[in-house]
């Protein structure tokens, strides 16, 4: 069964470092490049964010008793498998998971041009898949 409660704080700690990011949304290419401050800061609360997403993910997948996904990008595939993401959302956060991977093992230096669009253009994908997940439970 679902834990209501765990998603709500999950959902909650969401909410809470999306808001928190979005005040760096202004933040150019160029002023992010020169802000080690800034960096770490941006870098971190995405990926809590990121974390928060794939908490809920992993929960709903057991609890649905879908299939196990081998890699944190998968998880949003079976979600989209079960009907649980549409389309859209689903690349979105396939997309996340694997900046989420670049943020924690530094596969390759983080491009402050990425980090950046994800603060101009990517925070509503944050706000959607937790709309999406109200939906669920």
């Amino acid at each position: 069964m679902v834990d209501r409660d765990l998603l709500l704080r999950k959902l909650a700690d969401l909410e809470q470092y999306v808001d928190q990011v979005s005040e760096f949304r202004a933040v150019t290419v160029d002023e992010y490049r020169r802000d080690w401050k800034t960096q770490r800061i941006v870098e971190r609360t995405l990926q809590m964010a990121i974390e928060a997403c794939l908490d809920v993910a992993n929960h709903v997948v057991a609890d649905r008793q879908l299939h196990l996904a081998s890699t944190y990008a998968e998880i949003f595939d079976v979600l989209g498998d079960a009907g649980l993401l549409e389309r859209n959302l689903r690349e979105a956060m396939i997309r996340i998971a694997r900046f989420r991977n670049i943020l924690v093992h530094d596969y390759a230096r983080i491009d402050p041009a990425v980090v950046v669009r994800i603060l101009h253009e990517g925070l509503d994908d944050f706000r959607r898949f937790r709309e999406a997940v109200l939906g669920w439970i």
